[in-house]
């Protein structure tokens, strides 16, 4: 009797392991998140990676919505870190490692590498180049964001071809200032400043030599070389 007893509780313990090995391995596998925010009242939202997609609240459902700039301000302003952090571990380690780079700018790194996946490598490099693109549109004049014309200007003129479309010098010095650069979150305010300051031969000289720039450092240059 007690041996059968002893079979039997090994038998249940046998069967019940793998079932409660799969409940706690459910249990710790949460669902990934959406990242979402509010603009002028009304509800956005990034969806999932890698189906990535801005969307605003419409009724009781969604809708695709195009990028802008002040969209995408007031989700780097609302989405919190503790989102952020559940949002990244759904992500594969190249792509999350980028973003984990930006602070403000995360959002609009985001939309940048889910509708231009190739510029991954480079904008590795030169993250401080995200602001440029994100600002593309008010920098350039254009109505709205042109991602599909990012990728092809990439596709035939490579990194090069996509600091010329900005605006910025198509050379070398150009990657040399961006790379010093403490903080790749560039404000907006100082983009058409250094743009500007990146066609002068005396400044960008400067900057070219100057590491480790943060924003107050980028802000001094800005102002004082500009006189």
């Amino acid at each position: 009797m007690k041996t059968r007893t002893v079979g039997r509780s090994t038998t249940t313990r046998s069967r019940r392991s793998p079932h409660h090995a799969r409940a706690g391995q459910v249990a710790r596998m949460a669902p990934p998140v959406e990242l979402t925010w509010s603009y002028l009242g009304t509800g956005h939202r990034v969806t999932v990676w890698p189906d990535v997609r801005m969307e605003r609240q419409e009724g009781d459902g969604w809708a695709g919505v195009a990028a802008t700039e002040d969209v995408l301000a007031a989700g780097m302003l609302q989405v919190m870190p503790a989102a952020w952090r559940r949002y990244l571990e759904f992500m594969p380690a190249g792509e999350r490692a980028f973003l984990e780079k930006f602070r403000y700018g995360r959002l609009a790194a985001l939309l940048m590498l889910a509708r231009c996946p190739q510029l991954l490598a480079d904008l590795d490099e030169t993250p401080a180049l995200v602001p440029f693109l994100a600002a593309h549109a008010s920098l350039r004049g254009t109505a709205g964001p042109r991602w599909d014309e990012i990728t092809a200007i990439h596709e035939n003129g490579g990194v090069f071809g996509l600091l010329e479309w900005l605006g910025l010098p198509a050379a070398r010095p150009t990657f040399s200032v961006l790379r010093n650069l403490m903080d790749p979150d560039v404000p907006r305010r100082l983009l058409e400043p250094l743009r500007a300051l990146l066609w002068r031969p005396s400044a960008s000289f400067v900057l070219e030599r100057t590491a480790m720039l943060t924003d107050r450092d980028l802000a001094r240059y800005c102002h004082a070389l500009a006189a």
